[in-house]
């Protein structure tokens, strides 16, 4: 009953982001040394060893401090800083509270200590290394200087050996937090940047997994599995039609014999930069192996699947493939074919297979269409050669 409202109340106190909850929360965690140092004052207070109005005064200072950040955190302010949890502020102002509740708490002063420690404990896992040497120099300057001034002007209440105590104490225990702050500081940093770098791995690995080194495009094992998923969707829907077109670049061995492999990797990586410019951006261009490429056409007949390869064809014409050879125009033959409902995947490559073959018989740089098993091929030439061949 009571749980719905609780959560509206806590969004709209910590606000729904996740990490500006997280924040304000730690944020409010810390509130709780302000708290206990309140209530330190009013027992000083009680017993006689504190005047009300210092009570007042530094209650005020340390409600007012809390509220700020609150502030600061819920508007959102804060993420305009390097460090949205502004860690290293939020810790020297209430180092700053401290030392001064310590100045202002008479007999009772030295349990204040004890919260020194405290706020640096809760800063030790975000600060980092430069805060953290920043945080301890601030803490032990103050210190002492408030010590001084406290020995001056109230002797009694802050005896001179006493203070020295205090003072070494200081020294000795807040460097030491400051050090263990920054050593975690750079361990956390040395882990962030394992993190990084396995997550690059990672993305290179599944890059590798997927893409052709060479040309960039989706390689065969990746091209399966989309073929797979578009397989699916036509089972599912009945309506998800398209097509698959082997490509093959004419006389490539030529081409490596003549001019070398290092003109012939230029050759492949531009041949694939032109074909994909030719297609739509819903077809999908895979290195099939050596020279040959498979083309998946999607959500269209082999009609028009054909003209976005005779675009490609006519693109790669104008194109210059190889920057020092401007002459060599490599050409491509085509094998096309529609994928029929329910048949297996290797069936329909097979027939795109037999239909490139066809093209490479029939004189090269020209798509063959093969309908179905039983069906007659169409042959298209290319646009220097318009003739249409029909079987």
């Amino acid at each position: 009953m009571y749980a719905p409202l609780i959560s509206r109340l806590n969004d709209l106190l910590l606000t729904t982001d996740r990490k500006q909850r997280l924040r304000i929360t730690r944020s409010l965690m810390a509130a709780n040394v302000f708290i206990a140092c309140c209530f330190l004052q009013i027992y000083a207070w009680s017993i006689g060893y504190m005047e009300l109005e210092d009570v007042k005064r530094l209650s005020g200072v340390i409600v007012l401090n809390i509220l700020t950040w609150y502030v600061v955190l819920r508007s959102g302010l804060n993420l305009r800083f390097d460090d949205p949890a502004m860690t290293l502020p939020q810790i020297l102002s209430a180092l700053t509270i401290i030392v001064g509740a310590y100045s202002v708490t008479g007999p009772v002063h030295g349990s204040t200590m004890m919260l020194l420690a405290l706020v640096l404990v809760f800063g030790i896992f975000n600060m980092k290394q430069k805060g953290a040497i920043i945080a301890g120099g601030y803490t032990v300057v103050l210190m002492g200087i408030a010590i001084l001034i406290k020995i001056r002007t109230d002797p009694l209440h802050y005896p001179f050996k006493l203070e020295i105590a205090h003072f070494v104490l200081t020294a000795a225990i807040v460097p030491t937090i400051s050090g263990l702050a920054a050593q975690l500081s750079s361990l956390r940093a040395k882990l962030q940047a394992q993190k990084d770098e396995l997550a690059n791995a990672l993305v290179r690995i599944q890059i590798l997994a997927t893409r052709d080194e060479l040309t960039g495009l989706v390689n065969r094992r990746h091209m399966l599995e989309v073929l797979g998923q578009h397989k699916k969707r036509l089972e599912r829907s009945g309506h998800h039609r398209f097509c698959l077109a082997l490509l093959d670049i004419d006389h490539f061995k030529r081409i490596n014999d003549t001019h070398g492999h290092a003109v012939g990797d230029e050759v492949l990586r531009n041949f694939a930069k032109v074909v994909q410019s030719g297609l739509r951006d819903t077809d999908v261009l895979a290195r099939w192996g050596g020279e040959e490429f498979l083309v998946l056409l999607n959500d269209t007949s082999p009609e028009l699947a054909n003209v976005g390869l005779e675009r490609a064809r006519m693109l790669l014409a104008e194109a210059t493939t190889v920057a020092a050879l401007p002459d060599l125009k490599p050409t491509f033959s085509a094998g096309l074919t529609a994928y029929n409902l329910n048949e297996a995947l290797d069936v329909c490559i097979e027939r795109a297979d037999r239909a490139l073959y066809k093209a490479k018989d029939g004189g090269r740089n020209c798509t063959v269409i093969r309908m179905g098993l039983t069906a007659a091929d169409a042959t298209y030439r290319s646009p220097t050669e318009p003739s249409t061949l029909q079987e």
